[in-house]
């Protein structure tokens, strides 16, 4: 009888070792929404990690709702946003923003103070000697050409449009090197007259939002146009733009660091941790000067810094 005992018990322990083991159930995670900023320049809060939802089947009126959501939120974070290149009238914005291409705007902003001081109206660059012009916007790259553009512009302004900048999308266009990104921002920033911008920034961030998969910019902005209200427009692009050059990067997204990362589809493409996502931070949002040597009242009464001057040290 003891040796059955004794055979049964190991054969009992043979079968608790062969038995399968159970996983502790998963502890569910309650994901939570990151904190507004509470002051204008703070750094952004750092969100805890949020799965988002895949949006293919996600309805037109989902679609508005979504879009204009996360406008309202970046409103919040970026209440100064402002156009981000120094100007005093619209002949300054649109040489400005001729300038501005393959290059910064601190870079223009640097080197546009030199220019303006010399050649004050459309009629004295229409007369500049382009070599002249050229040393003086050497640092913001492509130099000749855009010498090219900027006398070229002011010519048409003088020998079309009485040297004023005229204020209708149609008109702007016609003028060398202006496209309807550059009329938008004359438009909108200079004239008050709503318009999108789509610039490089732009169409990285509403395609990683689903808002559209188009890659054509004329096509990115009639799509996007049609989920706001015209009143919305200007204030929109400063909005995704400001939040694409300060946080969803386009190499290394600040995932962790971005208020709106419960409404993002493409949350992970980024950086994820909280603390590694807020160094990759850029501008005032990392605690750095902006882009303007002279920004708006509003963005430094927010605690904005201003950039420094060309050659400045540090």
């Amino acid at each position: 009888m003891e040796k059955r005992a004794s055979a049964k018990k190991a054969a009992d322990k043979a079968a608790e070792k062969a038995a399968p083991v159970r996983k502790a159930a998963a502890v569910k995670k309650t994901v939570v929404a990151p904190e507004k900023a509470s002051a204008p320049v703070k750094k952004a809060s750092a969100t805890k990690k949020v799965a988002p939802k895949p949006l293919r089947n996600e309805s037109q009126t989902a679609l508005v709702r979504r879009a204009r959501r996360i406008n309202r939120e970046l409103a919040e974070v970026f209440p100064y946003a402002h156009p981000e290149l120094d100007f005093e009238n619209p002949f300054q914005l649109i040489v400005a923003t001729v300038l501005s291409a393959q290059t910064t705007d601190l870079r223009v902003n640097q080197t546009t103070p030199a220019l303006f001081a010399k050649y004050p109206t459309p009629e004295d660059l229409a007369a500049a000697n382009p070599e002249e012009v050229e040393e003086i916007l050497r640092p913001t790259g492509f130099f000749r050409a855009k010498t090219k553009s900027v006398i070229g512009l002011s010519k048409a302004l003088v020998e079309n449009f009485g040297g004023e900048v005229p204020g209708r999308l149609d008109d702007l266009v016609t003028l060398p090197g202006v496209g309807r990104k550059t009329a938008f921002v004359v438009l909108g920033n200079a004239f008050g007259r709503p318009g999108i911008t789509v610039d490089t920034h732009f169409m990285r961030l509403v395609r990683r939002w689903q808002w559209t998969d188009e890659t054509d910019p004329d096509k990115i902005e009639a799509t996007v146009s049609a989920l706001f209200p015209k009143s919305d427009w200007t204030d929109l692009s400063h909005h995704v733009i400001w939040h694409g050059r300060r946080i969803c990067h386009a190499r290394k997204p600040a995932c962790g660091a971005c208020p709106i990362a419960p409404l993002c589809p493409s949350y992970g493409e980024g950086e994820t941790d909280p603390e590694k996502a807020q160094k990759l931070l850029k501008y005032e949002k990392g605690g750095f000067p902006g882009q303007r040597l002279n920004p708006p009242q509003a963005y430094l009464d927010a605690g904005g810094k201003a950039a420094p001057p060309l050659g400045a040290a540090g």
